[in-house]
């Protein structure tokens, strides 16, 4: 074998090797903020972040269905302001998939004024509720596409600092699994996620 062959071969391995090292530290990294960022307790409630660290992390996506347009009443006539943990949105970004520890925040916020400077409309009035969705293949193995979904309150601040999961058919079979356009994640209704889903998955 040439001199040549051998540093050429020496070269290539150890390109392997860095990106093993890199992916692995990867892997790692998401693994640690998981540990870090999303606790549980003793009965498998998710443990409310301390200082409303969601709205931290990148919002994607405000929808809404009011009453006045849902009569005698919508389902959900609140303002459903949505956060990803931006460890989890860096990895959607890269390859168009929610990854294990995908952690997605919604607050609920009241219709408040219905007239600005602007002109009519519907605007953010208070905070009034808090929900999440977690998706952990080895916590929740036996739930469809391993997502979890829990409630804290439909009640304004403070909110309580556990919340119980909620049964898969009140959210999961009912709702995500047959409506959501995106392994169970309203995509279609958060131009965030639709913008940072790489090209490659829009083709």
């Amino acid at each position: 074998m040439s001199k040549l062959s051998c540093i050429s071969r020496t070269v290539c391995l150890l390109f392997v090797g860095i990106l093993v090292i890199v992916f692995a530290f990867s892997s790692l990294n998401s693994t640690s903020w998981a540990k870090e960022h999303l606790k549980f307790n003793e009965k498998g409630e998710l443990i409310q972040p301390k200082d409303f660290k969601w709205r931290e992390w990148i919002y994607v996506g405000t929808p809404v269905t009011p009453n006045s347009m849902n009569p005698p009443e919508a389902a959900f006539p609140e303002f459903h302001n949505v956060y990803i943990n931006p460890e989890s949105f860096k990895h959607y970004s890269k390859t168009g998939q929610f990854q294990d520890g995908t952690v997605l925040f919604k607050e609920l916020v009241s219709v408040g004024a219905t007239q600005a400077s602007s002109g009519k409309g519907f605007f953010e009035g208070d905070f009034i509720g808090l929900e999440a969705a977690v998706k952990d293949s080895k916590r929740f193995k036996d739930e469809p596409g391993n997502w979890a979904y829990f409630t804290f309150s439909h009640k304004p601040p403070p909110y309580p600092e556990s919340a119980k999961m909620q049964p898969a058919a009140s959210c999961n079979t009912a709702c995500h699994q047959a409506l959501a356009a995106d392994d169970w994640v309203f995509t279609q209704y958060y131009p965030v996620l639709r913008a940072a889903k790489p090209m490659m998955e829009k083709k």
